[in-house]
């Protein structure tokens, strides 16, 4: 299939998903790094293995563009984010990867509605890579007591949550 034959918003979601899958990986790496740093090696490992399967999808997704004839170009990478323990770090993690859901999701959708049957496939197999890894993050939420009430900000932590001055320091 040539670029010429790709509906123009199909490559605009196909570059908007190697954004947030790069993202992910960044985001998966600081944080291995960040734990490992804690002490928290099990943990580490975990993130690890996450920024590994989010850079196969990057990797996917590169391979799919160039099949199509297109230049792969992340659009812009959202800044890693923070918080002060492991809870605070998942918690943003189930949110990127929503993100990840949300998009994949609508990218399916859009191919079912102009009749791309080839990207919505390929949308649809990341779609149900991506829930997955949701699943698994929100599992592992709940082996730690599940989301707090009120969470972090993107930037660490939100003004209603008071953080313990003996907390191990983020970044």
């Amino acid at each position: 299939m040539s670029m010429d034959a790709v509906h123009p918003r199909v490559l605009g979601y196909l570059g908007r998903a190697l954004s947030l899958e790069l993202t992910a990986v960044q985001q998966y790496m600081t944080q291995a790094s960040l734990v490992g740093l804690w002490g928290d090696e099990a943990s580490a490992e975990r993130f690890r293995e996450e920024t590994v399967e989010e850079m196969q999808h990057a990797e996917r997704i590169v391979q799919h563009m160039l099949q199509l004839g297109v230049a792969p170009a992340a659009s812009q990478l959202q800044p890693v984010t923070h918080a002060p323990d492991l809870l605070g770090l998942l918690e943003q993690n189930a949110d990127l990867e929503q993100q990840l859901v949300d998009h994949y999701d609508e990218a399916t959708r859009f191919c079912r509605v102009i009749n791309d049957g080839a990207n919505g496939a390929f949308f649809q197999a990341l779609l149900e890579d991506e829930q997955h890894h949701s699943r698994d993050l929100e599992a592992w939420l709940q082996e730690l007591g599940g989301r707090r009430q009120r969470g972090y900000g993107r930037y660490g932590a939100s003004t209603s949550a008071r953080r313990d001055p003996r907390a191990r320091a983020s970044f």
